[in-house]
């Protein structure tokens, strides 16, 4: 796997991760070989339930199926309530990362310890309208916060502009408090054009979808080559 490039604001490697949501299912197996020879870190994995979203998504036996076509490591998303549930699936489908949303469970901080129990890393997902007052008392069981700059539940939605100073919120509330290590991942339009400005603000992981590396004028190799290029320029400069 090629070196990430590095967030100018932490001095941190940028992970490039693909949102296998968007991926050519009818080709599944070239797209994800495609995604290893361009470098992509790693493979984000939707879970939908229809009721935290209004939609339905990836499954653990999909993820199990990927774990056996490719050795990309494997990001789980759960978008559904009462993930404490699925929590064990996951990590046993192969995740590395399991994200859950602050609203989807009454015990946040015993869901996050559940994950890092059961041997995977702990994420923590904020919707637009979620503020970042929700992580003060969760940060030391926090590998990743994801800030989710769109709506979550469908792929191809625009850019919710306020969450572009979430992203610089939390990158601010992670350092000031002592927990620079933890990533921020950000989800949901992640363009050619945002990428610098979510960089610029604090992002180290980017989740690429329909914008990005599974965008309609590119090839998976050419996409991943476009967002490895914008993020090293950032380096160069900062």
């Amino acid at each position: 796997m090629q070196e990430a490039p590095v967030d100018p604001r932490t001095a941190r490697p940028v992970s490039i991760e693909a949102s296998v949501a968007c991926a050519n299912f009818a080709h599944l197996g070239l797209d994800l070989e495609a995604l290893r020879a361009a470098g992509v870190d790693y493979l984000h994995i939707d879970i939908m339930d229809g009721r935290f979203v209004p939609n339905f998504c990836l499954d653990f036996s999909l993820m199990e199926t990927i774990a056996k076509l490719t050795d990309t490591p494997m990001d789980c998303h759960l978008m559904i309530e009462d993930p404490e549930r699925y929590i064990p699936r996951a990590v046993q489908a192969g995740a590395e990362f399991v994200t859950i949303h602050v609203e989807a469970t009454k015990h946040a901080q015993r869901a996050l310890q559940q994950i890092r129990d059961a041997g995977a890393k702990a994420g923590i997902a904020l919707n637009p309208a979620t503020p970042t007052g929700s992580l003060d008392y969760i940060l030391d069981d926090v590998d990743m916060v994801t800030v989710m700059t769109v709506n979550p539940g469908a792929v191809g939605q625009p850019l919710v502009p306020a969450t572009l100073r979430k992203i610089s919120d939390v990158r601010h509330l992670l350092d000031d408090s002592g927990h620079r290590s933890v990533e921020i991942q950000v989800d949901g339009n992640v363009s050619f054009a945002n990428i610098p400005i979510m960089v610029k603000a604090g992002a180290s992981m980017l989740v690429g979808g329909t914008s990005s590396i599974f965008h309609k004028n590119y090839s998976i190799p050419e996409a991943v080559r476009a967002v490895k290029t914008l993020v090293s320029e950032l380096e160069r400069v900062s």
